[in-house]
């Protein structure tokens, strides 16, 4: 047994409740769960200044403000059976480079969540249960930024030896798939490209996942219309114009398009998205509301989106402590033990079981 599962498996419920400031019933609840946040971003950190994945990390000098919200060890600690483990395509790259360095960056990502003897990476659901029987984290390899896959779409199903789950169409600048939602798009909303519909046909013929945080309005309901309807759609990391109205957020409607093909909303963690005055976690339970409300009790997940250079309140900035933290919450709101669950993981697994076996 790696140092890294030791550390994560030897520990008591009391103590990791008094380290995280919960109830201990709180704990053991999300011990018994499975929590998968379906967007980290903490191979950014790796990739620009050798930020050591498999070791455990301080918040670092900005307190946890845009990175060192997680790392291995503490993805275990902090109770995540599962996750999408994102790779952000580097825009400064020529688009003839994107889908080596994919293939590439797939690969060291792969291999290094493998290396700490913890983690498998998985392709499907049943693929997801047996590392989880073995008692393994189990990652889901996913693309931020749909432009990484420039030049190579007809090859989507295969890249990576078929480990792309998920693909995030555009991120935070336009690209020749649509239209972001930014305010960096300095013009129009143009919505999907013909490339972009050609796109989203291409994730559903290889059954990856068509997330839609990040694209325009326009680009939003375009995707709606030429996806398969028999596929589930995703946001993974976005917030609640019910709760906060901004460019980031999406609104009812939205909600219940996705909810409509069995798929979830997840919820971010950035403060600047969870609405102004925000002091803590419990404004993510605010927006988990809002998208039960709007969707329906199997529409809601959670998508932290550390290390995306992002501000989570002050209660959320470790990993090792932000889930039990929001399981805190949960129960506080006097939600059921069958939504926490729900919320946490089932609702996500549910949904891809709809894609993929």
């Amino acid at each position: 047994m790696s140092a890294v599962v030791a550390r994560a498996n030897d520990r008591d419920a009391g103590d990791v409740a008094r380290a995280a400031g919960v109830p201990r019933e709180a704990v053991e609840l999300a011990w018994s769960c499975e929590v998968i946040d379906l967007h980290l971003e903490s191979f950014i950190p790796p990739r620009l200044w050798g930020y050591d994945l498999l070791a455990r990390n301080r918040l670092g000098p900005l307190g946890g403000r845009f990175f060192g919200h997680l790392d291995v060890p503490r993805a275990l600690e902090g109770g995540l059976t599962g996750a999408m483990w994102s790779i952000a395509t580097n825009i400064a790259r020529g688009a003839s480079a994107r889908p080596a360095l994919l293939e590439t960056n797939l690969r060291d990502l792969q291999r290094t969540l493998e290396r700490s003897g913890a983690i498998t990476a998985v392709r499907t659901p049943s693929e997801y249960r047996a590392a989880r029987a073995q008692g393994k984290h189990a990652a889901l390899l996913a693309v931020q930024g749909g432009n990484a896959l420039e030049g190579a779409e007809e090859n989507v199903a295969s890249i990576g030896g078929g480990l792309i789950t998920r693909v995030t169409l555009v991120h935070l600048s336009n690209s020749i798939y649509g239209d972001t939602s930014s305010p960096l798009r300095l013009r129009g909303d143009r919505g999907l490209t013909d490339a972009g519909r050609e796109m989203v046909k291409r994730l559903n013929d290889a059954k990856v996942l068509v997330d839609l945080a990040h694209v325009s309005p326009k680009g939003f309901w375009d995707a709606v219309e030429v996806h398969d309807r028999a596929q589930p759609l995703i946001v993974t990391h976005t917030g609640a114009s019910a709760v906060h109205p901004m460019w980031r957020n999406i609104d009812d409607d939205q909600i219940r398009a996705v909810a409509d093909t069995g798929g979830v909303v997840a919820v971010i963690f950035h403060h600047a998205f969870l609405g102004r005055g925000v002091r803590d976690g419990r404004r993510v339970i605010d927006h988990l509301e809002a998208i039960l409300r709007a969707g329906g009790e199997e529409a809601a997940a959670i998508g932290s989106d550390y290390d995306g250079a992002i501000i989570p309140p002050p209660d959320l900035r470790d990993g090792a402590h932000a889930y039990y933290r929001l399981v805190s919450y949960m129960l506080e709101r006097g939600w059921k033990e069958d939504r926490i669950r729900r919320v946490l993981g089932e609702n996500f697994l549910r949904s891809w079981s709809r894609l993929r076996a």
